[in-house]
């Protein structure tokens, strides 16, 4: 990250906070699944953009800038709704990942597969042990601080998903230029998707989550010189670049994959696969398949030690019983990221429960979505509450209007977060999920247990939990 001295100062500029923000959305791991609906996808790219993305990016910018202290959500919501309902939602923030880090590593193991052994790539015990040895080996590699891991998830990022992304464009674009068929048509018609039936449009919950992690970023803004303005320029900047790289991408795939056989483990590959060997250029596959698996263990990386770290500056107010303020020399919780991994274990047989491994991917990404959606509520309440509970504290970005601008914006993403929310409850229409009521229990009995163990624990927390972070 680049940062200068200016005005006595530490300043990030603008251009920066665009490419971090753009690190953090972009995971080329979500194509499949807009991908689905063709050039329909755009409606929905825009949809997500303007009701999720951009208040979440705004209001995470004014609550950073009012309140830079380490912590983020947990502190936001802690000034807002007390320590209870701020712990939650760090948790919420953490405990999210569990199920999604199980469905990534499913990509980097279908990816693996067809790169290399194509009959492996369906096979849901080999895809059960790339995700159970490839996270105990990255929580292992965490073990060692995040100066070891950091430089492998800066390279990972650019060689594995941005280089990637923007190959897989140019190879859809060729495909149409030199003539060859397409399975998507384009024509205005096609741009409307279709809203006959709810079942539809369930695939949308998932651009939730391909969008959402902005407020870690957030914590940048006040570094910005002139957060009023070059904020929200970066945020849009990165949230366009997002949008292309993700809507061409997708329309990529869309192009040569058509609906009936997209998987939504393995349609990124599968289409890297079908351009190349058409282009005659097949000995490319097990090179891009190698980068694309960089990338995913790369963003796995990235994220494996931040949230657990967040969580655990609660032991400040005592809200972590002792067994999990154990620290190495490395300064790292160790046993916080065993007991994340043990958990990672365990969601991940739902492998070999489904029917199959894009009804797997699928139920994971819906569970990790709804956990994450709910501290997204609570944040965007946090916002609305703290700017008549704290008007005095200065906030170096403050969304304009006294209280009709926080409304609206927090309202709105307050709103699309409870509809992606319970939408992602429907079956998809393009997946067969197997048993109705084991799809419907899994996700209501995940989303309780995760809601219900952080409130657990902080009823049940002693004043001797309390310690220093120095």
């Amino acid at each position: 990250m680049e940062i200068k001295e200016e005005n006595g100062g530490r300043v990030i500029s603008v251009f920066m906070l665009v490419m971090l923000n753009v690190s953090i959305m972009a995971s080329l791991r979500n194509l499949p699944l807009v991908a689905e609906y063709g050039l329909g996808c755009i409606f929905y790219f825009l949809i997500v953009g303007i009701t999720f993305l951009v208040p979440a990016a705004l209001v995470s910018a004014e609550l950073a800038t009012g309140w830079p202290k380490s912590g983020g959500i947990y502190v936001w919501v802690r000034e807002a709704f007390g320590d209870r309902w701020g712990f939650f939602a760090i948790w919420m923030q953490w405990v999210h990942n569990v199920t999604w880090y199980p469905a990534i590593l499913a990509f980097v193991a279908t990816t693996l597969g067809i790169s290399f052994y194509p009959s492996l790539a369906s096979n849901k015990y080999f895809v059960l042990s790339v995700v159970l040895i490839g996270f105990w080996g990255l929580t292992l590699l965490n073990f060692l601080g995040i100066k070891t891991s950091g430089l492998f998830s800066t390279i990972g990022v650019i060689s594995g998903t941005i280089l990637p992304g923007i190959f897989l464009i140019f190879l859809g674009f060729g495909w149409l230029l030199l003539g060859h068929p397409s399975n998507i048509s384009f024509s205005w018609g096609a741009l409307v998707p279709d809203f006959s039936r709810i079942e539809n449009i369930v695939f949308l919950g998932g651009l939730f989550l391909a969008f959402a992690g902005l407020e870690v970023s957030a914590g940048y803004a006040g570094e910005v010189r002139n957060p009023q303005r070059n904020y929200p320029t970066a945020i849009l900047s990165a949230g366009l670049i997002t949008f292309f790289l993700f809507m061409l991408g997708s329309l990529a795939i869309a192009i040569v994959i058509p609906d009936a056989n997209l998987s939504l483990v393995s349609g990124l590959i599968d289409a890297l696969y079908i351009f190349l060997k058409t282009f005659h250029m097949s000995w490319l596959v097990p090179l891009l398949g190698i980068m694309l698996v960089y990338g995913a263990i790369a963003e796995v990386n990235s994220w494996i030690i931040g949230p657990v770290k967040g969580l655990y500056m609660t032991c400040i107010h005592g809200n972590l019983p002792p067994i999990f303020q154990k620290r190495n020399k490395a300064n790292v919780p160790v046993n916080l990221l065993i007991f994340q991994a043990i958990i990672v274990t365990i969601a991940s047989f739902v492998f070999l429960l489904m029917p199959s491994l894009s009804s797997s991917y699928w139920i994971l990404t819906a569970l990790s979505i709804q956990i994450y959606l709910i501290m997204y509520i609570l944040m965007f309440a946090a916002a609305i509450r703290l700017r008549y509970t704290m008007p005095e504290v200065p906030r170096a970005y403050k969304i304009p209007q006294p209280h009709t601008g926080i409304w609206l914006i927090a309202t709105l993403g307050m709103c699309s977060s409870f509809f992606a929310l319970f939408l992602v409850f429907i079956p998809p229409a393009q997946l067969h999920v197997g048993n109705l009521f084991f799809y419907e229990f899994f996700l209501a009995l995940g989303l309780v247990i995760m809601s219900v163990i952080p409130l657990f624990i902080h009823a049940f927390r002693k004043p001797s939990w309390e310690i220093s972070l120095d």
